[in-house]
């Protein structure tokens, strides 16, 4: 992942300009540009004024002839830190608004590609993008922005009254201001290699926290806990030497940049201070050329400071923006498409031709020339060995992954499973159904968040957790998921049930949901299973086949493709693949 760096600095100056494109960015900008030059000429004024000041009392004058001087200096005093207060406001109401946008837009699209982008990404970098990432990038753009507009306006206004004032001052703050710019190239450059390690560490570290959580109780029972633990203070101590190696950079350029600001304000005053003795300037000038050095290269200075501790909010940001913009097949249609994308009836036509599937990472194309029309309500049953695609071609029909090649038709019309459209028709149970951590009227009611209590108790009925409930110290407002009460296989299917029956949706996917589950069990959800397929598109992937005689049509997948389909008489008197499957799990029952 490539991090960005200074503007002006580096090859991310595209990332900088990207930020116009935030809604609200150009008014802010001018509004901070406006701001900024009222700043400037406040802080001009300021060294005016109190230059005089100092000169006049210098000169043997009383405090009393001052006076004017010194309450208008302090007038200038508070509207210049009244500009910085609406300039730090109104850059705070804008990062804020865009950073919640960033992860409204970011989830939007996490939830558009679906849980391939965990598997490529990792839970743990997701999860570390979606909360300290935007928070990162929240304090990214109220800072850069404000520090941008000051680099640019500041040190301009006091370069210019400095050389109206005295010529020779303004030629050496001419000439230092490049040595900073350039030590802050070299500082980017260095700074560069750094951020990225460490953040691909911290993607590293995010992920290997997530799963070790996961499997803390597998780990400990198969003995090798202490194992991972040495893998975790590897990565850890990895990212905590990066993170030390980007201190000791920033502590080495601020110091740097204190440096050479100092040695360039020490070449003025020494200037200054010979002409003055020499009597080639007056006090007054001196002193206010003196007063405005410090505040020319001071902008320079807190970008240079503030630079390394936006670099992670800058990558962030960059992070977010690059994953809501990428391509899916949902921004690939036109709004037409989205129009023609008809609601699923009994009457519904899908046509899949051609259609491929490869993961990037894998060698093998996981589904090969899928041929398959799905129409109106009934029942498929995806039927095949371990690896041979069925988890696949569901999370395809799903809408998680999209199809790298091939094309679908709903209705004679082009169309997308990632769609909003489309998911919205359908519901998915997978073999282990995620249970959050909830009551059990929040986890059933999921999907519908807004249905009432008549309902869910329609659908606790429906799926036969009248038995459970009734037995819970709580009973609907059991927590349950992480923290909570644990429930068995069984009780967690139908938990997921319940919430396929209160929604109500006309299709319905279902990827091996009983393979973990004893024979018994299996048999105990097998009729509320089956009311639940009533008028409703059903592909059910399974290697059980016993749930086959209630398919209206079964498809055999073999390596990625389909080896045959048919009702299940004609595939068994066509004795070819599925036939062979039949006589295999009789052969195990003989």
């Amino acid at each position: 992942m490539a991090l960005g760096k200074l503007d002006g600095v580096s090859p991310s100056l595209s990332m900088d300009r990207e930020l116009l494109s935030y809604r609200g960015a150009k008014p802010l900008f001018a509004l901070t540009a406006l701001l900024t030059t009222l700043q400037g000429l406040c802080l001009i004024l300021q060294a005016i004024f109190l230059g005089r000041m100092i000169s006049g009392l210098f000169s043997g004058k009383q405090i009393a002839s001052v006076s004017s001087d010194l309450l208008l200096f302090f007038i200038v005093m508070v509207c210049r830190y009244f500009m910085v207060f609406l300039i730090k406001r109104a850059c705070y109401k804008f990062a804020d608004r865009t950073s919640v946008e960033l992860r409204r837009a970011f989830l939007k699209k996490l939830f558009i590609i679906g849980p391939q982008s965990a598997k490529r990404e990792g839970t743990g970098a997701l999860v570390s993008l979606a909360l300290e990432g935007v928070l990162q990038a929240r304090r990214y753009l109220e800072l850069f922005i404000p520090k941008m507009v000051a680099n640019g306006i500041i040190p301009v206004l006091i370069l210019i009254y400095v050389f109206w004032t005295d010529r020779m001052s303004g030629l050496i703050l001419l000439i230092t201001m490049p040595v900073l710019i350039i030590f802050m190239i070299l500082l980017g450059l260095a700074a560069q290699k750094k951020m990225d390690d460490r953040w691909a560490s911290y993607r590293v570290l995010s992920n290997h926290f997530i799963d070790s959580l996961r499997g803390l109780s597998t780990l400990y029972y198969l003995g090798i806990s202490k194992l991972h633990m040495r893998t975790i203070n590897r990565v850890s101590d990895k990212y905590r030497s990066m993170t030390m190696g980007t201190l000791r950079l920033a502590f080495l350029s601020s110091f740097a940049l204190d440096f050479f600001t100092m040695l360039s304000i020490a070449f003025v005053a020494v200037a200054l201070g010979i002409r003055l003795v020499d009597g080639h300037i007056l006090l007054e000038p001196a002193l206010t050329v003196l007063i405005l050095a410090p505040e020319y290269f001071l902008p320079v200075r807190e970008l240079g400071q503030d630079y390394h501790a936006t670099l992670d909010g800058k990558e962030a940001t960059k992070q977010l923006k690059d994953y809501t913009n990428l391509p899916t097949d949902l921004e690939n249609m036109s709004e037409a498409d989205h129009q023609k994308s008809l609601r699923w009836t009994k009457h519904a036509l899908l046509k899949m031709h051609d259609v491929t599937f490869q993961y990037t990472d894998a060698e093998k194309t996981t589904l090969r020339e899928i041929n398959m029309n799905l129409r109106g309500l009934e029942k498929v049953g995806i039927i095949g060995a371990s690896g041979a695609g069925k988890s696949t071609l569901i999370d395809l029909i799903g809408g998680f992954i999209s199809a790298s090649s091939g094309t679908v038709q709903l209705n004679d019309q082009n169309f997308a499973f990632s769609t909003q459209r489309w998911r919205e028709q359908v519901t998915y149970i997978p073999q282990h159904p995620y249970l959050f951590s909830a009551t059990i009227r929040d986890n059933i009611a999921f999907y519908k968040p807004d249905a009432t209590d008549q309902q869910i108790a329609q659908a606790v009925q429906a799926a036969g957790l009248n038995g459970l409930i009734d037995h819970l110290p709580e009973g609907m407002d059991e927590q349950i998921g992480s923290g909570g009460r644990q429930l068995s296989g069984g009780q967690e299917q139908r938990v997921a049930l319940a919430r396929a029956f209160l929604c109500d949706r006309p299709i319905l996917l279902l990827d091996e949901p009983t393979a973990h589950l004893d024979i018994e069990t299996e048999y105990e959800l097998k009729q509320p299973m089956l009311q639940l397929f009533e008028n409703k598109l059903v592909i059910f992937a399974t290697h059980r086949l016993h749930w086959m005689e209630q398919m209206d049509r079964i498809v055999v997948l073999h390596n990625g493709k389909i080896a045959e389909s048919g009702t299940q008489d004609e595939l068994i008197r066509k004795k070819g693949a599925y036939f062979d499957m039949v006589c295999a799990q009789l052969e195990g029952l003989l």
